[in-house]
């Protein structure tokens, strides 16, 4: 399960990527449309300055709050019967 980190309530648009830059600030850039050049320039949308844990994951949910959930790692191989 997630839990919210900082409620930055950010409205998106269509069109563009929403992220968590290296600052902990929620950024966004232009997506890549077919035949057509993007600038590589991002824009910080809203400044939460969140510090990352390491072995979770970092994502903007519906709301545009944004939330933290621990990575699934090493799960254990089911046996199974022949």
């Amino acid at each position: 399960m997630a839990k919210v980190i900082a409620k930055t309530g950010v409205k998106r648009q269509s069109g563009y990527l929403y992220f968590l830059d290296k600052k902990g600030n929620v950024a966004r850039v232009q997506m890549a449309r077919a035949g057509k050049k993007t600038s590589k320039k991002q824009e910080v949308v809203a400044k939460a300055g969140i510090k990352r844990k390491e072995g979770h994951l970092y994502f903007i949910d519906k709301r545009g709050d944004v939330c933290e959930a621990k990575m699934q790692r090493g799960r254990k191989k089911s046996k199974k019967k022949r």
